[in-house]
């Protein structure tokens, strides 16, 4: 980290602003050489910013952040200028005459994690947050920015700490005067960390749902209405609506922000048994993104009679929702036996004409599923699969530990478990994974 680096901070393209960030030994001499003196440091100041050959760049406001008070920890500098391309362009050329160097993509804050400004937990935090998209994908993101995650891991490493200086003190000094069940004593304290790891495993999938989007999938046969609940669902026409059985080929997927969390909708292909090579592809999608969706809305045309809507009952689980359309028309045997099989499966059936308000009421329905399922008292302890990796490492060598006859085995996986949940602040990343945390974060940041 010897090279100064630097970047724009904001989006390229016309704006009334454009933010132009510096970072490394360098910076304060960078600042002296383009706009003349280096201000007080985090006061804003009105300055002339010339290039190197002097000609003026911008009247632009300059912030002087001396490290290690600083975002990265160094030396830090941002010029905020206006926010025309040419103005931009030349102050990043003047500042490559320099010697600086463009930084590469989360580098600014990869620096700020190597010197101790944020634990990696809390980087990631930062990308979630510049990513938010919801209110709850921004809650969520701070609270893990302010450290919340960390805490509740360190907690539980504080406590596997104290159950291995029991168990060591059991092996290291036997002849000395402890008592005989001095490493037992450990147990109930890892029995009780065991139960909290494992709630939290049970809930690690909240907080991916909360960053990537609940994932929602219409099934059904071709013609049940799903192309148009979809539709309705959105607001707009986002899929083509025919009387041509089979007119969806594709997964049509649709992002929703629905009670306030991020829902990822998908229209699938009618499912049915086909020949014809492009539409049998596309049932075999949808089969898949069924399977793998947190939530199925399994749309049922209630006055059928050709018995379609069993060839998608076996994609439906305990907890879905059946939608029964055209409840404007007088129900069919079939739609008697879908609405039967529902109930049987687990399944709320929900009554609705799509080509009325039918939308409006699943739309109610959907809202209260998704916020059931995604919000609690808390936040998840688990906001990314690395961190659902680390939890189930540590839970299982947990219960290793108790399992374990002889302290010394014991005292070595609980050891292994308090270095799993350390990987999630970064404490004992190697450099590769570090490398894969930071490759998603934008230039600038």
């Amino acid at each position: 980290m010897s090279d100064t680096i630097f970047a724009p901070a904001t989006a390229p393209g016309r704006a009334a602003l454009a933010v132009v960030r510096v970072s490394g030994p360098t910076a304060r001499a960078a600042v002296a050489a383009l706009a003349g003196v280096v201000p007080s440091p985090r006061r804003a100041s009105l300055r002339r910013i010339a290039g190197l050959d002097g000609e003026t760049i911008d009247e632009a406001l300059i912030l002087w952040f001396p490290g290690p008070s600083s975002y990265t920890g160094e030396d830090c500098a941002e010029f905020h200028l206006h926010g025309g391309l040419a103005v931009v362009e030349a102050l990043v050329i003047a500042l490559s005459g320099l010697g600086l160097r463009l930084a590469e993509p989360g580098e600014f804050t990869r620096r700020a994690f190597q010197n101790g400004r944020l634990d990696l937990a809390q980087a990631e935090a930062v990308a979630d947050l510049i990513d938010a998209e919801t209110l709850a994908q921004s809650r969520q993101a701070l609270d893990q920015l302010g450290g919340g995650l960390s805490r509740r891991y360190d907690a539980w490493r504080e406590a596997l700490i104290a159950s291995l200086a029991v168990l060591e003190a059991a092996v290291d000094f036997p002849d000395e005067d402890l008592p005989e069940d001095v490493a037992a004593r450990a147990r109930p304290h890892l029995r009780s960390l065991l139960a909290a790891l494992k709630a939290a495993l049970a809930d690690a999938d909240r907080g991916r749902r909360v960053r990537e989007g609940f994932r929602v999938a219409l099934i059904g046969a071709p013609n049940a209405g799903k192309s148009s609940l979809l539709n309705g669902l959105a607001h707009r026409d986002a899929a083509i609506v025919t009387a041509t059985p089979g007119t969806t080929r594709d997964v049509i997927e649709v992002p929703l922000v629905v009670g306030g969390y991020k829902v990822l909708l998908a229209d699938t292909a009618g499912v049915r048994e086909t020949e014809e090579a492009v539409e049998a592809e596309g049932v075999r999608r949808a089969r898949a993104w069924a399977g793998e969706a947190d939530l199925r809305l399994w749309v049922v045309d209630g006055h059928a009679s050709d018995g379609s809507w069993r060839f998608a009952l076996d994609l439906v689980q305990p907890g879905d929702l059946c939608v029964v359309n055209k409840a404007d028309l007088p129900e069919s045997l079939d739609g008697g036996r879908a609405r039967t099989a529902a109930t049987e499966r687990g399944l709320e059936c929900l009554a609705v004409s799509i080509r009325t308000d039918g939308a409006a009421l699943v739309s109610a329905a959907l809202e209260a599923r998704v916020v059931t399922a995604l919000s609690a008292s808390e936040f998840p302890a688990a906001t990314r699969l690395r961190h659902a990796e680390s939890l189930r490492e540590a839970a299982d060598r947990v219960a290793r530990a108790l399992a374990q006859p002889e302290p010394e085995l014991a005292a070595e996986d609980v050891r292994l478990a308090a270095r799993a949940l350390e990987r999630v602040s970064g404490r004992v990343d190697p450099e590769a994974v570090l490398d894969r945390v930071f490759a998603s974060f934008c230039i600038g940041k």
